[in-house]
């Protein structure tokens, strides 16, 4: 870094340190007002609340010139943005230890909070398009494809335990809802590697609202019944991958999937930084001493090459090909990619082109907020969807654990591949709809049937959820009105059911809520096959207590994402119904993921709090 940039980045940052020293010690003197201010205190106040309000302007406008110099010295620039929180909080507890200041502090406080510090790094999370309230009469068909990813879950949950939370709409709430495992019954016939559940009851989100859960539970396998493995293991070993939480993690973690594997297997490890190499090339999946040994003599240093990592790995994963077995690249990363193949969509038609060949690719994320790495959340789901895999950020050794031993039948093992979801709407029954989640795996209605358009996998043992919130034509909460003309028509249409031309086919469906279609195809298949299922309104519930614990929870899951991406169609739910909730569905909580979740709860519940605009302690 040259001279002109530090000294400029060691004035800004020492203004910035004065504004916000200014901010405390005006605030104390306010906060410090007697509980019965005297005459002429009040008019002191708003004196000290002007002269705030101008030392937040001066604040304000040295954060853009913080932000500038970022890429000078993200170190410095990440000591001004924690020297900032502290003095906030410092305001806001001299604010509440001293009442008469309150008002006046509280309300600058809420104003500072305009003054968004940017993260010290540049990590990347697409923002999604919230799915909208759709018109049944209008748009009665719904089609998506599966997802099994989690991803998004750990990061999350990484983000808040750091006393952040994610941005706005930056959650994608079904990897949050399919982190966890449901209790749904597993497929009763040989030639159907899944079954189908729905349920519906009350929804929590809504007055006058259903929630409709549909659960998919793939069969599962026995561990030493897996089938033989291909495994390359393509490692970032660049400079950025140094910290205790992405390396060394990422070493302890593959150790424990060795320790899973058989003689018949393969492991190859291909590693990547400034440049790319084989550090193993082919051995079998039981030599642990040979894959320690490679591990551990891995450090972190150079750029990120991972295109020609990713090339290198295809190579050797086509060198060693076992046919009808499970030929599988898993990149383990911490960011994003700056040398080599640096175009996304690039990679990502790569990865998909060779995933027809056979060879599909995992990712696994490690890092986050480090400031010397650009995470990249997006690119790293995006490259697992179009390679037949599955997307996990590594936070923690208990997680390592989790996808790469507990539900490694699952990654290595797919039963089922293009799996689609299509729903069709009683338009005499519903009037609206909304998909919650699935926002980038949403398909068009014609893609259903066209077996050339790709869509997810399923894996031995897993379980896909879905959920949908419905509101019925005898709703009193409905968010679009009926149109008149198609009002008449149907009442038209209803008055003819009487006549025994329509009586045919038309009374049959008179109940139903929805009909489900599934389409997949089997290993080795290139046509789909379907599987059909009818909703009735018989299956309502009437209270929201009477669902399935893993209803609840999962209800529960996905109004924690819908709160945390600020959803516009959330409005009777907040954190203390959603902890209720999911505290009376823990069920047979083996591994404690259950509990851990409301743990993550209660602390975003504090965190939305205090981080927040306009919370309601601001407003007494």
């Amino acid at each position: 870094m040259n001279t002109k940039i530090s000294h400029n980045l060691s004035y800004h940052c020492k203004r910035l340190q004065h504004s916000v020293l200014t901010i405390t010690i005006i605030a104390m003197i306010v906060s410090g007002c007697a509980p019965e201010p005297k005459e002429g205190s009040q008019s002191k106040a708003q004196d000290a609340t002007i002269e705030v309000e101008s030392s937040l302007q001066q604040a304000s406008s040295k954060q853009g010139q913080i932000q500038a110099l970022n890429d000078a010295s993200p170190v410095s620039y990440q000591q001004a943005a924690s020297l900032v929180t502290e003095e906030r909080q410092l305001t806001r507890t001299k604010a509440i230890d001293h009442p008469a200041g309150y008002r006046n502090v509280s309300s600058l406080e809420a104003k500072s909070r305009s003054m968004t510090l940017l993260p010290s790094n540049n990590d990347k999370f697409t923002s999604v398009v919230q799915n909208g309230n759709m018109v049944a009469g209008e748009t009665p068909v719904s089609t998506f494809s599966i997802d099994v990813d989690t991803g998004s879950y750990s990061t999350t949950r990484k983000l808040i335990n750091q006393g952040q939370l994610p941005l706005k709409n930056s959650v994608r709430v079904e990897e949050l809802v399919n982190y966890f495992s449901y209790d749904y019954p597993a497929p009763t016939r040989e030639n159907t590697p899944f079954s189908v559940t729905t349920e519906l009851a009350p929804s929590p989100y809504n007055q006058d609202t259903q929630l409709l859960q549909i659960g998919i539970k793939g069969y599962d396998i026995a561990p030493d019944k897996l089938g033989v493995s291909n495994l390359v293991l393509l490692l970032d070993v660049s400079g950025s991958m140094s910290s205790n939480d992405k390396l060394p993690l990422l070493k302890q973690a593959l150790l424990m999937l060795s320790q899973q594997l058989s003689a018949q297997d393969k492991v190859s490890i291909v590693v990547y930084a400034g440049a790319s190499g084989v550090v193993l090339d082919g051995v079998a999946g039981n030599d642990f001493s040979a894959i320690n040994i490679a591990l551990s003599q891995l450090s972190a240093q150079g750029g990120t090459n991972g295109s020609q990592g990713i090339q290198l790995a295809y190579q050797i994963a086509q060198k060693h090909f076992i046919e009808n077995g499970s030929n599988r690249v898993i990149l383990a990363t911490d960011g994003d990619f700056n040398l080599g193949m640096t175009d996304h969509q690039q990679l990502v038609d790569y990865v998909a082109s060779q995933s027809k060949k056979g060879i599909g690719l995992s990712t696994l994320g490690f890092g986050l907020g480090s400031g010397t790495a650009s995470y990249n959340d997006h690119l790293l789901e995006q490259l697992s969807n179009k390679a037949n895999g599955q997307y996990a950020y590594i936070d923690t050794l208990n997680e390592a654990r989790k996808v790469l031993v507990d539900q490694l039948h699952a990654t290595l093992l797919t039963i089922a591949h293009d799996v689609k979801i299509q729903i069709e709407f009683n338009p005499a029954v519903v009037s609206e709809y909304r998909l919650i989640g699935y926002e980038n795996r949403m398909l068009n209605r014609s893609d259903f049937n066209n077996d050339a358009v790709d869509a997810g996998e399923i894996g031995a043992g897993h379980t896909v959820t879905a959920l949908y919130e419905l509101r019925y034509n005898d709703s009193h909460q409905r968010l679009v009105d009926p149109l008149r003309y198609a009002q008449s028509q149907s009442e038209s249409v209803s008055g003819a059911k009487n006549t025994n031309e329509s009586r045919s086919g038309q009374l049959s469906t008179v109940n139903e809520v929805a009909f489900l279609k599934l389409r997949y195809k089997a290993i080795g298949e290139q046509a789909s096959q379907l599987i059909t299922y009818s909703i009735s309104r018989d299956q309502q519930l009437t209270h929201l207590h009477q669902a399935s614990d893993d209803f609840r929870f999962a209800a529960a899951v996905a109004g924690f994402g819908q709160l945390l991406n600020h959803n516009d169609y959330v409005h009777d739910t907040d954190y203390t119904k959603l902890i209720t909730l999911a505290e009376s569905a823990m069920g047979q909580d083996h591994f404690g993921y259950r509990h851990e979740f409301v743990q993550m709860l209660k602390t975003a519940s504090v965190l939305s709090q205090a981080l927040a605009p306009g919370v309601n302690r601001l407003n007494q």
